[in-house]
C-alpha cells in the first residue's frame, strides 16, 4: 500500500476519520466486484485537515487496482439486471431533463461495466458507448450487441471534443486519481458538454447518523466525497453544477436481502425466506436513503 496526498488540495495533513478495519497488505479481486457486500471491511480513512476531503490513505497502488478490475467477474449483478435498468431509466430520465434528449447525440459512460445504462441510453436515441476494465464485463455487454471497449480513459483511444455528454456512475470512489479523471473527461467533451456524476454522499445524514456503521465503507471506495468537496473539485477542472440532488435505485427484493446479510447474517437469512416464501424474490423496489447523489455539470472551459 502507498501513502497518498490529499486529490483535492494536495496537502498532506489529515485525521483519521476511520481506523483500517482490514489487512492492507492483502488486496482481494472479489472486493472490488459491484455487488461484493464486504461493508465495513476497508483500510484507514482519513480526512483532509484543510479541505475536508475523505479518502482512503493508506491504499493501493493505481496499477494494483486497475488489474483488480481488469479481473473482476460478476455473475449477481446480472442477476440483478432488472433492478439496474430500472434505475438507469429513472436516471436517464432525470439527466435528459437538464441535458436536453438524446436527437442522436454522442454519450460515453465510463466504467460502463455490463453496459446497461449504455442500452438504456441507445435505445432512448443516443449514439452510446461505453469503456470498462472488466474483460468479463465487456464480454457480456458485446453479446448483447453493445458498444463497449475493454480499458479506462488511460488505455483505450479516444477523440478529444467528440462528446456531448460523459457519465460516471458509481465510478468517481473507485478513482486512484479523480481529480486526473476530470481532466481526461474535459479533454472528451464538446464545449458546453455534460459530465454526469453519481456517487455516495459522505456528509449525508446517514452517513452522519451510521458513522462507522455506513455500509458505503469498503474496501473497493477510496474516496468519499461530499457535496462541498465534489462541487469544488468539479469548480477547480472547468465545471459548472447546474444540478445535484439525492437519487436512490432499484432493488430487487432477493438482491436487497443479500444486502442486508452482508450488514447482519440472521437478518439476511430471516429476509431471503421471507421474500422467497412469498414469491417475491424478483419484485423490484425504488430505495433512497438520500446517501446516493448525483451531480450534472457543464464544461465551462
Amino acid at each position: 500500500m502507498i501513502k497518498v496526498n490529499c486529490n483535492l488540495c494536495g496537502r498532506d495533513e489529515y485525521s483519521v476519520r476511520f481506523p483500517a478495519t482490514a489487512d492492507g497488505n492483502v488486496l482481494r479481486v472479489d472486493a472490488f466486484r459491484c455487488t461484493h457486500s464486504g461493508y465495513g471491511h476497508h483500510p484507514q480513512i482519513v480526512e483532509c485537515r484543510h479541505c475536508g476531503l475523505v479518502y482512503a490513505n493508506p491504499r493501493w497502488a493505481a496499477d494494483d487496482v486497475v488489474s483488480a478490475y481488469s479481473a473482476v467477474e460478476d455473475n449477481t449483478y446480472v442477476e440483478e439486471r432488472l433492478g439496474r435498468e430500472l434505475t438507469f431509466r429513472h436516471h436517464l430520465r432525470d439527466m435528459e431533463r437538464i441535458t436536453g434528449p438524446a436527437a442522436g447525440r454522442a454519450l460515453l459512460d465510463v466504467g460502463a461495466y455490463i453496459g446497461v445504462f449504455v442500452e438504456m441510453a441507445a435505445d432512448a436515441g443516443w449514439q452510446a458507448q461505453g469503456v470498462e476494465p472488466s474483460e468479463w464485463a465487456v464480454a457480456e455487454a458485446q453479446r448483447r450487441g453493445l458498444d463497449l471497449r475493454v480499458g479506462t480513459l488511460d488505455s483505450v483511444d479516444l477523440a478529444e471534443e467528440s462528446f456531448d455528454v460523459i457519465t460516471l456512475w458509481d465510478v468517481i470512489e473507485h478513482l486512484t486519481d479523480p481529480a486526473a479523471e476530470l481532466e481526461k473527461v474535459r479533454r472528451l467533451l464538446r464545449p458546453g458538454g455534460w459530465l454526469v456524476i453519481h456517487t455516495m454522499d459522505i456528509d449525508s445524514a446517514l452517513a452522519r447518523i451510521a458513522g462507522r456503521r455506513w455500509p458505503w465503507l469498503m474496501d473497493m471506495h477510496l474516496y468519499y466525497f461530499g457535496k462541498r468537496t465534489l462541487r469544488r473539485m468539479l469548480s477547480e477542472h472547468g465545471y459548472n453544477v447546474l444540478w445535484d440532488g439525492a437519487q436512490g435505485r432499484y432493488l430487487t427484493l432477493g438482491y436487497l436481502a443479500s444486502r442486508v446479510a452482508g450488514m447482519n447474517a440472521t437478518l439476511g437469512r430471516l429476509a431471503h425466506a421471507l421474500v422467497g416464501r412469498l414469491g417475491l424474490s424478483h419484485s423490484a423496489i425504488p430505495v433512497n436513503f438520500g446517501d446516493l447523489r448525483t451531480f450534472i455539470s457543464q464544461r465551462v472551459r
